[in-house]
């Protein structure tokens, strides 16, 4: 006899989705002849891609994000036809992790399926980690309750690129690798350029290795998708003696696969921290005005630092090198 089939619905942002791969991997673990299918926004597919336990990945764009040429009703009639082709599917259940969102409840209810499972407050139960919380709806179906670790994988032929540009520079270079990721949504979770240098200057300093700059490309002043040029081309001109490989973000594939290649990475939270968390990398981790408790790294070793403003920018490098040492010697 078939498995049930499941849909689970996540628009949210990267980390987000990330945390919600322990509920899939909970899910293929106990009902391992199930039809399994996810619905994420076109922006964070890559989070899904490669992933075995899914049998299908259906994605859309959300209006904000739609291509220059792109029109409102363009993107609103793919969106109804995909809605409509789901419905066709005959789903046992649409699960929401994310909670209830407008958009994906109302999503839910055109699909028609079985049953439509909400996350909801009495999830807390589970404790206070959005991992702990997706998973709660785990029992709510029946089925026992359990967090499995994080789920991503890179894509080859990015990796083997960000591999290339590494091994031409320095040959000897993969022996240490160190990542920072320089870029935050949030204002309160910038860490300030100055800070980035000297600890680029300083970690090489001690360590020899080599730093993979990560950033998410774009003008600081961009209103949709403010980003880190003019920050990243400070970090890089101030420090010409040091192994520093420069990589804009502009795909998450690009993101995953070099932070695959690291083997430390250093942050703020969202959703760089949450992808170098799935892939097994332990962090030092800057946080702001978020909730740690709920957002910390899931299943890695880590150093947490959140100063009592709230503000990064009230972090020292002296700070994050101790979190470092104190990592390392783990």
């Amino acid at each position: 006899m078939p498995g049930p089939r499941i849909l689970v619905i996540r628009r949210d942002n990267i980390g987000d989705l990330v945390c919600t791969t322990p509920l899939l991997h909970a899910l293929r673990l106990q009902l391992p002849d199930a039809y399994l299918a996810a619905l994420v926004t076109q922006y964070n597919v890559a989070v899904l891609a490669r992933n075995p336990d899914l049998d299908a990945v259906h994605s859309y764009t959300k209006a904000k994000h739609r291509a220059e040429g792109d029109s409102i009703l363009r993107i609103y009639a793919r969106r109804l036809k995909q809605v409509m082709a789901l419905r066709d599917e005959r789903f046992d259940w649409v699960l929401l992790p994310g909670g209830p969102q407008a958009s994906s409840v109302r999503t839910a209810r055109w699909i028609r399926a079985g049953r439509m499972l909400v996350r909801d407050h009495e999830d807390a139960v589970a404790g206070e980690h959005e991992v702990e919380q997706c998973c709660h709806l785990l029992p709510r179906m029946g089925l026992k309750y359990e967090t499995p670790g994080l789920q991503l994988a890179a894509d080859a032929a990015e990796r083997a690129q960000i591999l290339e540009r590494i091994r031409s520079k320095w040959p000897q270079g993969l022996e240490r690798v160190i990542g920072l990721h320089i870029s935050a949504r949030k204002v309160r979770q910038r860490w300030p350029v100055e800070r980035f240098i000297d600890l680029a200057r300083r970690l090489h300093a001690a360590t020899q290795a080599v730093l993979v700059l990560l950033w998410a490309p774009g003008r600081a002043d961009d209103p949709l998708h403010p980003g880190d040029d003019e920050k990243s081309a400070q970090i890089v001109a101030a420090l010409p003696g040091v192994p520093l490989l420069p990589v804009p973000t502009g795909k998450l594939e690009t993101l995953i696969a070099a932070l695959s290649h690291c083997e430390l990475v250093i942050c703020s939270d969202g959703g760089a921290m949450h992808l170098a968390a799935a892939l097994k990398k332990p962090l030092v981790c800057l946080f702001g005005n978020s909730d740690a408790g709920r957002w910390r790294p899931w299943g890695v070793p880590y150093e947490l630092l959140q100063p009592a403003s709230r503000n990064v920018a009230d972090i020292s490098v002296d700070q994050v090198l101790a979190a470092y040492d104190r990592l390392g010697g783990r």
